[in-house]
């Protein structure tokens, strides 16, 4: 008779200047069997922070890209299963007993979505295009890779079947509205590298059409109307992203063509 041997358990978390979250989503990962930190330098006390947890390994990597970012840590992981957390993440009691029990079936899938909960400062934002949001957050090792071609909200590649976790995970993304333009302003920029190696030519349509349409899709087709103000700011920040983007290819096109000549 072969006995099952119970799953160990590897949490990341990729970080930059996240003093304000790190210590709240390494409490939360302690019932993982390995934590590991990669921090891209941070500027604050992250770095030190997640260093005085005698369960974290922590590593210093200088920041990239995303895709590029989650592939290292994930080389870093001595388990096969995965649990890959953002700083802003947290799991509750019920999601944690979850896991543990999805990873120690013999029947397991190869990934698993996790539905989250947008937290917008303490409250939970009930719409804006949030109210389906999904990630997958626990997975394989050696069944997964970020897909380096998708550098921001980078895609998981999974070599198998992906099933659901009843349980949501809470995402604290917006702590304030400085705070999160500023993340939006990055995520534009970043997208702008991935359309400028798909050969995107930015036009009328991208420029004045996309990000109204971002926001209107979010705010009245995706009901952002039904969240008040929250709604509105939300959705005029991740248009304001569609926008950076276009206006960041603009630039990065005319480099190129300056370099070339």
């Amino acid at each position: 008779m072969t006995l099952f041997k119970e799953q160990a358990l590897t949490a990341l978390v990729i970080t930059y200047n996240e003093e304000h979250n790190i210590k709240a989503v390494l409490d939360h990962l302690a019932f993982a069997d390995e934590i590991i930190v990669v921090d891209s330098f941070s500027s604050d006390t992250t770095f030190e922070i997640a260093s005085s947890f005698k369960n974290v390994k922590v590593a210093q990597r200088i920041f990239d890209d995303f895709a590029s970012q989650r592939n290292y840590a994930l080389s870093l992981a001595t388990n096969s299963w995965i649990l890959f957390i953002d700083a802003d993440e947290r799991l509750t009691a019920d999601l944690k007993k979850e896991i543990n029990t999805i990873i120690n079936e013999q029947n397991s899938a190869s990934a698993y979505f996790m539905y989250r909960t947008f937290m917008f400062q303490n409250k939970k934002l009930r719409f804006s295009g949030w109210q389906t949001d999904k990630i997958i957050r626990l997975f394989k090792k050696e069944e997964a890779y970020y897909n380096y071609e998708k550098i921001v909200h980078e895609k998981l590649i999974i070599n198998g079947s992906i099933g659901k976790l009843k349980n949501k995970l809470i995402h604290y993304s917006y702590s304030g509205y400085a705070d999160y333009k500023q993340k939006m302003i990055l995520y534009g920029q970043l997208k702008a590298q991935e359309e400028l190696a798909k050969k995107t030519k930015p036009q009328f349509f991208h420029f004045y059409i996309r990000p109204v349409y971002q926001f209107l899709n979010q705010y009245i087709i995706r009901l952002g109307i039904l969240d008040g103000k929250k709604g509105l700011i939300i959705c005029y920040l991740n248009a304001l992203s569609v926008s950076v983007r276009f206006q960041q290819l603009k630039k990065l096109r005319s480099k190129t063509t300056i370099s070339k000549t």
